[in-house]
């Protein structure tokens, strides 16, 4: 994934956010900033998208980033799916 710029997402992680998480919220709430909880995605969504990562993007994620709760921020993920590369 490329650096993410302070109040930016990176792309990849946009779209997969929204082809594969139940997220009905407005494009400007996806930001660094958000949880998933307040995206309304629960732990197992959460799981579903560690999956679709590790295949979309064919990596592997550590540890932590299988700790992720539905508290974490999308930067935190950001930040789990870029270090897996």
């Amino acid at each position: 994934m490329t650096q993410m710029a302070p109040d930016a997402l990176p792309e990849p992680l946009v779209a997969l956010l929204t082809e594969h998480l139940p997220i009905k919220a407005a494009p400007d709430r996806l930001t660094p900033t958000a949880t998933f909880e307040s995206l309304g995605v629960d732990s197992l969504a959460l799981m579903e998208l560690v999956v679709a990562a590790e295949e979309k993007f064919g990596i592997v994620l550590p540890e932590e980033a299988l700790d992720l709760s539905p508290s974490a921020t999308l930067a935190d993920a950001a930040r789990a799916f870029a270090d897996a590369r």
